[in-house]
């Protein structure tokens, strides 16, 4: 299993476009076979995916579909900060 979580935080006047387009990904992201997690989770202008994958192949296909490249250009306006993407493994 293979975990990511992405950090973004969007400008204030962004919030709900950004966590409109956050809600699409979502719902496109979960219907992939590879998708074991794609929650999403926020604090006031801080949204957070939690997500967790069967194998490599299946995050490589889901980076490379075009609603997340759509989603990532069109986002990087919309945050104050870049976003932060940490790849984990279960250290216990």
């Amino acid at each position: 299993m293979i975990s990511i979580t992405a950090i973004f935080k969007s400008k204030p006047e962004t919030k709900e476009q950004l966590q409109s387009m956050l809600n699409h990904l979502v719902t496109e992201t979960r219907k992939e076979a590879a998708c074991a997690r794609y929650d999403l989770h926020t604090a006031e202008e801080v949204f957070i995916l939690w997500e967790e994958w069967k194998d490599q192949p299946g995050l490589d296909i889901h980076n490379n579909q075009p609603y997340l490249i759509d989603f990532i250009a069109k986002s990087e306006s919309l945050v104050s900060t870049p976003i932060q993407v940490y790849k984990t493994i279960q250290a216990l």
